[in-house]
């Protein structure tokens, strides 16, 4: 006999272990930080991991990203992490079928982890999920989501440059970011911040730039390697017809 409500309690609680996962990268993205490091800094908090890496220290540089933090670490340590560990183990003690109560749990916690992943569910979740927390939290800088267009496709994010990204050793101008739709609103250097960086101000290896752009736009360019001229290209081609649409728009 399958053990079906544990099998039941250990999906529902692996489900919502996800769902938080993917609230608290909404909410640090909605403050700023890129997709890939919310969504590893909002893992990392609600598992209680404790990575430290150059990216905690943005997690935990404003007030916003604090309370993100101190929230995950709450409901992680609330227990769901732990019954999901528990209520796994308890099959060890019941007369239920092993393998086949294993592969119910394997099974179904596999199509949570494709739902998760889903692109689809993702752009129907994500927009419901900023509208929640813009309606219930100051997590945004509200006075400047709407101007910006952040509670859509636009984001501010950060950065980090590696030797081995496209974005490194070029100057502003080099780079001609705004022809791919893309703002360069600011440089960090160390412990110094350069604001509305001049044409001629070179990015290098180590800083981290601040941009404003299509989210799809800026994970690109953060993936971006080095010499990769036909992704520039096919990013200036994509933003031309971005372009053309809004002058349809205009003219209508």
């Amino acid at each position: 006999m399958v053990a079906t409500y544990r099998i039941l309690s250990v999906l529902v609680i692996f489900a919502l272990s996800v769902l938080i996962i993917r609230i608290g990268s909404v909410a640090f993205r909605m403050t700023g930080l890129s997709p890939d490091v919310a969504s590893f800094q909002s893992m990392s908090a609600f598992s209680g991991t404790g990575f430290t890496t150059d990216e905690a220290e943005q997690v935990t540089s404003t007030p916003q990203r604090r309370t993100v933090v101190k929230a995950l670490i709450r409901l992680g340590s609330i227990g769901l992490v732990g019954a999901l560990a528990s209520l796994t183990l308890s099959f060890t003690r019941t007369n239920a079928n092993d393998a086949v109560t294993l592969a119910s749990i394997l099974g179904g916690v596999g199509l949570l982890i494709i739902l998760a992943r889903s692109h689809w569910l993702n752009r129907v979740m994500t927009p419901l999920i900023e509208r929640a927390l813009s309606g219930t939290t100051d997590l945004a800088l509200t006075d400047y989501t709407r101007m910006l267009g952040l509670q859509r496709e636009y984001r501010i994010a950060e950065v980090d440059v590696r030797e081995s990204d496209w974005l490194s050793n070029w100057d502003a101008e080099e780079m001609n970011l705004s022809d791919e739709g893309v703002l360069l609103l600011g440089i960090r250097r160390g412990d110094d911040y350069i604001g509305a960086p001049g044409s001629d101000t070179e990015i290098r290896e180590g800083d981290t730039i601040v941009l404003y752009g299509k989210e799809n736009r800026l994970q690109e360019l953060a993936d971006r390697d080095e010499g990769d001229i036909e992704a520039h290209e096919d990013a200036v081609e994509e933003h031309e017809t971005v372009l053309q649409d809004q002058a349809k728009l205009i003219d209508s």
